[in-house]
Protein backbone atom coordinates (compact mmCIF):
# COMPACT_ATOMS: atom_id res chain seq x y z
CA UNK A 1 0.00 0.00 0.00
CA UNK A 2 1.28 3.71 -0.89
CA UNK A 3 1.23 5.56 1.33
CA UNK A 4 2.13 9.30 1.10
CA UNK A 5 3.80 11.02 4.44
CA UNK A 6 3.37 14.16 5.32
CA UNK A 7 4.50 16.59 7.56
CA UNK A 8 1.93 17.07 9.80
CA UNK A 9 3.33 21.17 9.69
CA UNK A 10 3.79 21.50 6.21
CA UNK A 11 0.33 22.08 4.49
CA UNK A 12 -0.06 21.21 0.62
CA UNK A 13 -1.95 23.53 -1.42
CA UNK A 14 -4.37 21.98 -4.10
CA UNK A 15 -3.45 22.89 -7.25
CA UNK A 16 -5.46 25.65 -8.55
CA UNK A 17 -7.79 24.52 -11.85
CA UNK A 18 -8.37 27.57 -13.85
CA UNK A 19 -12.55 27.25 -14.59
CA UNK A 20 -13.21 26.25 -17.98
CA UNK A 21 -13.77 29.04 -20.40
CA UNK A 22 -17.10 30.32 -20.77
CA UNK A 23 -18.77 29.78 -24.18
CA UNK A 24 -19.49 32.09 -26.89
CA UNK A 25 -22.40 32.91 -28.32
CA UNK A 26 -21.91 31.39 -31.65
CA UNK A 27 -22.73 33.31 -34.44
CA UNK A 28 -26.32 33.05 -35.12
CA UNK A 29 -27.37 30.67 -38.21
CA UNK A 30 -29.81 32.66 -40.41
CA UNK A 31 -32.15 31.28 -43.02
CA UNK A 32 -30.66 30.74 -46.24
CA UNK A 33 -32.41 32.14 -49.54
CA UNK A 34 -33.67 29.74 -52.08
CA UNK A 35 -32.65 31.95 -55.25
CA UNK A 36 -29.52 34.60 -54.81
CA UNK A 37 -30.19 37.99 -53.62
CA UNK A 38 -28.66 41.43 -54.80
CA UNK A 39 -29.49 44.46 -52.85
CA UNK A 40 -28.48 48.09 -53.98
CA UNK A 41 -27.66 50.43 -51.17
CA UNK A 42 -27.90 53.58 -52.17
CA UNK A 43 -26.31 56.29 -49.98
CA UNK A 44 -25.90 60.18 -49.91
CA UNK A 45 -22.76 61.76 -49.69
CA UNK A 46 -24.30 64.41 -47.78
CA UNK A 47 -22.12 64.16 -44.34
CA UNK A 48 -20.33 60.84 -46.04
CA UNK A 49 -17.87 60.57 -43.04
CA UNK A 50 -21.62 59.50 -40.88
CA UNK A 51 -23.63 58.04 -43.05
CA UNK A 52 -20.95 55.33 -44.58
CA UNK A 53 -21.06 53.78 -40.98
CA UNK A 54 -24.57 52.32 -41.73
CA UNK A 55 -23.45 51.19 -45.19
CA UNK A 56 -20.32 49.54 -43.58
CA UNK A 57 -22.49 47.88 -40.86
CA UNK A 58 -25.14 46.85 -43.16
CA UNK A 59 -22.57 45.46 -45.52
CA UNK A 60 -21.30 43.14 -42.19
CA UNK A 61 -24.51 41.95 -41.19
CA UNK A 62 -25.78 41.44 -44.64
CA UNK A 63 -23.21 38.66 -45.62
CA UNK A 64 -24.19 37.20 -42.29
CA UNK A 65 -27.24 37.13 -43.25
CA UNK A 66 -26.18 35.55 -46.64
CA UNK A 67 -27.26 39.00 -48.97
CA UNK A 68 -23.49 38.95 -50.12
CA UNK A 69 -23.94 40.80 -53.27
CA UNK A 70 -24.85 44.36 -52.25
CA UNK A 71 -24.07 47.10 -54.75
CA UNK A 72 -23.07 50.46 -53.84
CA UNK A 73 -24.86 53.56 -55.21
CA UNK A 74 -23.78 57.10 -54.15
CA UNK A 75 -25.78 60.43 -54.82
CA UNK A 76 -25.41 64.33 -53.62
CA UNK A 77 -27.86 64.20 -50.96
CA UNK A 78 -30.63 62.27 -49.93
CA UNK A 79 -33.35 64.18 -52.02
CA UNK A 80 -31.87 62.41 -54.87
CA UNK A 81 -32.08 58.91 -53.28
CA UNK A 82 -35.83 58.14 -54.82
CA UNK A 83 -34.83 59.20 -58.60
CA UNK A 84 -31.72 56.64 -58.03
CA UNK A 85 -34.40 53.95 -56.06
CA UNK A 86 -36.85 53.58 -58.87
CA UNK A 87 -34.27 53.21 -61.81
CA UNK A 88 -32.70 50.80 -59.94
CA UNK A 89 -36.00 49.22 -59.25
CA UNK A 90 -37.03 48.83 -62.49
CA UNK A 91 -34.06 47.02 -63.62
CA UNK A 92 -35.30 44.28 -62.10
CA UNK A 93 -31.59 43.16 -61.06
CA UNK A 94 -32.23 44.32 -57.67
CA UNK A 95 -34.67 42.38 -54.91
CA UNK A 96 -33.99 45.04 -52.50
CA UNK A 97 -33.16 48.53 -52.37
CA UNK A 98 -31.68 49.94 -49.07
CA UNK A 99 -31.12 54.27 -48.44
CA UNK A 100 -29.20 55.84 -45.95
CA UNK A 101 -28.67 59.36 -46.01
CA UNK A 102 -28.64 61.92 -42.95
CA UNK A 103 -31.15 65.09 -43.48
CA UNK A 104 -29.59 68.31 -41.55
CA UNK A 105 -30.45 71.30 -42.11
CA UNK A 106 -30.53 74.58 -39.72
CA UNK A 107 -34.18 75.07 -40.05
CA UNK A 108 -36.23 72.71 -38.73
CA UNK A 109 -39.38 72.58 -41.27
CA UNK A 110 -37.07 72.06 -44.00
CA UNK A 111 -35.00 68.93 -43.31
CA UNK A 112 -37.96 67.25 -42.03
CA UNK A 113 -39.58 68.16 -45.53
CA UNK A 114 -36.74 66.51 -47.16
CA UNK A 115 -36.79 63.58 -45.38
CA UNK A 116 -40.95 63.52 -45.17
CA UNK A 117 -40.24 64.06 -49.29
CA UNK A 118 -38.09 61.24 -49.34
CA UNK A 119 -39.53 58.91 -47.14
CA UNK A 120 -42.53 58.89 -49.63
CA UNK A 121 -40.98 58.89 -52.61
CA UNK A 122 -39.09 55.71 -51.56
CA UNK A 123 -42.45 54.35 -50.70
CA UNK A 124 -43.90 54.83 -54.14
CA UNK A 125 -41.27 53.16 -55.35
CA UNK A 126 -41.62 50.23 -53.23
CA UNK A 127 -45.65 50.29 -54.31
CA UNK A 128 -45.09 50.76 -58.00
CA UNK A 129 -42.15 48.12 -58.59
CA UNK A 130 -42.80 45.55 -55.59
CA UNK A 131 -38.58 46.01 -54.99
CA UNK A 132 -38.31 46.65 -50.98
CA UNK A 133 -37.12 49.54 -50.64
CA UNK A 134 -35.89 49.98 -46.53
CA UNK A 135 -34.69 53.32 -45.14
CA UNK A 136 -31.74 54.42 -42.75
CA UNK A 137 -32.73 58.28 -43.92
CA UNK A 138 -32.55 60.06 -40.52
CA UNK A 139 -33.40 63.68 -39.45
CA UNK A 140 -31.88 64.67 -35.98
CA UNK A 141 -33.86 67.25 -34.20
CA UNK A 142 -31.06 68.54 -32.86
CA UNK A 143 -27.84 68.07 -35.19
CA UNK A 144 -24.68 70.88 -34.24
CA UNK A 145 -20.85 70.07 -36.11
CA UNK A 146 -19.30 69.15 -33.26
CA UNK A 147 -17.07 66.11 -32.25
CA UNK A 148 -19.85 64.88 -29.78
CA UNK A 149 -22.68 64.95 -32.46
CA UNK A 150 -20.47 63.38 -35.07
CA UNK A 151 -19.58 61.07 -33.20
CA UNK A 152 -22.82 60.48 -31.55
CA UNK A 153 -24.34 59.42 -35.41
CA UNK A 154 -21.81 57.73 -36.49
CA UNK A 155 -22.61 55.38 -33.90
CA UNK A 156 -26.04 55.30 -34.47
CA UNK A 157 -25.33 54.84 -38.31
CA UNK A 158 -23.77 51.57 -37.19
CA UNK A 159 -26.72 50.88 -35.31
CA UNK A 160 -28.91 51.23 -37.94
CA UNK A 161 -26.84 49.97 -40.62
CA UNK A 162 -27.68 46.51 -38.79
CA UNK A 163 -31.02 46.78 -37.95
CA UNK A 164 -31.83 47.39 -41.87
CA UNK A 165 -30.05 44.55 -42.87
CA UNK A 166 -32.00 42.57 -40.55
CA UNK A 167 -35.03 43.94 -41.71
CA UNK A 168 -34.01 43.39 -45.26
CA UNK A 169 -32.99 40.05 -44.80
CA UNK A 170 -36.67 39.31 -43.10
CA UNK A 171 -38.53 41.20 -45.41
CA UNK A 172 -36.61 38.95 -48.40
CA UNK A 173 -37.21 35.73 -47.00
CA UNK A 174 -40.74 36.56 -46.13
CA UNK A 175 -41.09 37.52 -49.29
CA UNK A 176 -39.68 34.12 -51.51
CA UNK A 177 -41.86 32.04 -48.85
CA UNK A 178 -45.15 34.05 -49.48
CA UNK A 179 -43.96 34.21 -53.52
CA UNK A 180 -43.66 30.13 -53.31
CA UNK A 181 -46.95 30.19 -51.69
CA UNK A 182 -48.78 32.39 -54.67
CA UNK A 183 -47.36 30.22 -57.23
CA UNK A 184 -47.95 26.92 -55.65
CA UNK A 185 -51.95 28.17 -55.17
CA UNK A 186 -51.71 27.59 -51.11
CA UNK A 187 -52.10 31.82 -51.36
Amino acid sequence: MNQMLQDPQVQTSQPTQTPPPVPQDPAPDHPRFAKPQRVAFVQACWHRDVVEEARIAFVKEAEARHLNHVDVFEVPGSFEIPLHAQILAKTRRYTAIVAAGLVVDGGIYRHEFVADTVIKALMDVQLRTEVPVFSAVLTPQQFHETEVHYDFFRRHFAIKGVEVAAACAETLLGLERLRGQVAAGIV
